[in-house]
Order: structure tokens, then C-alpha cells, then sequence
């Protein structure tokens, strides 16, 4: 289990380096949209879906979360709207447990990370597989609160924050790029802070989905 956080820690100091057109903001400002899901746990399920190797779908209970391996990662988080906060500390389930538990079947090339709601994001599968890639239950050595994301959320650093979505319930499987939720409403398939890729208008070709009739 993570360490509880030293309450008399210093305050995060901003880096020497944030990505270009961020601003360095000290706390984690609660951001979503929609509404706090209720959180029941004898209904609550992690599924993965889609193109597995065997063709099946795999699921996990809240209980069932317990036996899955750990790992800590400290990294800052970038919202796309500007703010950057630093140092932290994320405690949860690999990302790439789901595939060695899981295994995609040939071809998978991205994955869709599904939420309460139906809130969808997007990944290439390399995103997903990053070794700083993983489902955090936990942040600077408390639990996750309901406001953000208990009781498991998508942590991605390297990427843009709305990749990483709370309460996360599924992750699908995909020979194909499909975009998520914010993608649909403007903004960027990829976004990786460090290239500014903030909206689907700054998009190079081959950024996003292929169209049909293309």
C-alpha cells in the first residue's frame, strides 16, 4: 500500500520546463463534465472488450481489483485549457496488466477507454501500453475522491488530460482508430502537450481516423 502524504510536505514549486502555452497552477482543481457518478460497488465492473485474442469478453468485480499487481508513478498533468500541475503520485494497476491478463488479438492498434456516462477517450495502444500508463486507485498516498475519479481513473501523463478519464468502467479493444468524446467536439486524436496538439484543427494528416470514402 502507498504511503500516506506527509502533510507537512512543501507546496510543489513550478518546473523549470512546462509545455508551451501552459501555465503552472499549484493544487488539482477539480475539472469533469456531467455529474459524480454514485459509486456501487456490488455493480461496479471493469470490462475488456472488443477484438481480444480469444473473443471474449473479460471482467473484473471491485473485490477483484485487490489481486491485481500495483505500481507507484509521479509525473504532473496537463488540461488542455492551460493549467499544469506538478509531483503527483499515483498509485493503481499498470496499464499493461489489462493486455498481459487480456491479450489483444493481431492487429489491435488502439484502445477506447470507456467511463461512467458513456464518456469515451481515445488511445493509440502504444499510449496505453507506456510503462507511465495506469489505472490509479489512489493520489499522493490517499485514496481517489468521488470528485476525482474514485473508484478507478486513467492516468496517461504524457498526453493531454482528457485521455485519461475518471471512473473508468471498460476498455475496448480496436483495429481501428475511432475518436472519443472530446475528440468528437474538437479536439486533437493525439494530444501530447509538448507539440501544442490541443484541437482537431492543428491535426496533421494521418492524425486522426481515417474518414469514409477516403
Amino acid at each position: 500500500m502507498p504511503s500516506v502524504a506527509d502533510e507537512r510536505s512543501p507546496k510543489p514549486e513550478a518546473p523549470d520546463r512546462i509545455p508551451p502555452g501552459q501555465r503552472f497552477v499549484q493544487g488539482w482543481p477539480v475539472s469533469h463534465y456531467g455529474p459524480v457518478p454514485r459509486f456501487r460497488p456490488e455493480r461496479w465492473n471493469l470490462r475488456v472488450f472488443g477484438a481480444t485474442a480469444s473473443g471474449d469478453t473479460h471482467e473484473w468485480a471491485f473485490d477483484d481489483l485487490a489481486d491485481l499487481p500495483r505500481t507507484t508513478v509521479v509525473a504532473d498533468l496537463h488540461c488542455a485549457s492551460g493549467p499544469t500541475s506538478t509531483g503527483h503520485e499515483w498509485y493503481g494497476i499498470p496499464a499493461t496488466t489489462v493486455l498481459e491478463l487480456v491479450p489483444p488479438a493481431p492487429g489491435v492498434t488502439h484502445v477506447m477507454a470507456w467511463a461512467e456516462y458513456g464518456y469515451s477517450a481515445n488511445l493509440r495502444l502504444a499510449d496505453f501500453t507506456s510503462p507511465h500508463t495506469l489505472m490509479a486507485t489512489h493520489h499522493n498516498g490517499e485514496p481517489l475522491t468521488a470528485e476525482h475519479g474514485f473508484p478507478l481513473r486513467l492516468v496517461v501523463p504524457h498526453l493531454f488530460g482528457y485521455k485519461g478519464p475518471k471512473w473508468l468502467r471498460g476498455i475496448e479493444y480496436m483495429t481501428a482508430d475511432r475518436r472519443g468524446f472530446w475528440e468528437e467536439r474538437g479536439y486533437h486524436n493525439l494530444a501530447d502537450p509538448w507539440k501544442t496538439q490541443r484541437y482537431s484543427y492543428q491535426e496533421e494528416p494521418g492524425a486522426g481516423p481515417q474518414q469514409s470514402g477516403q
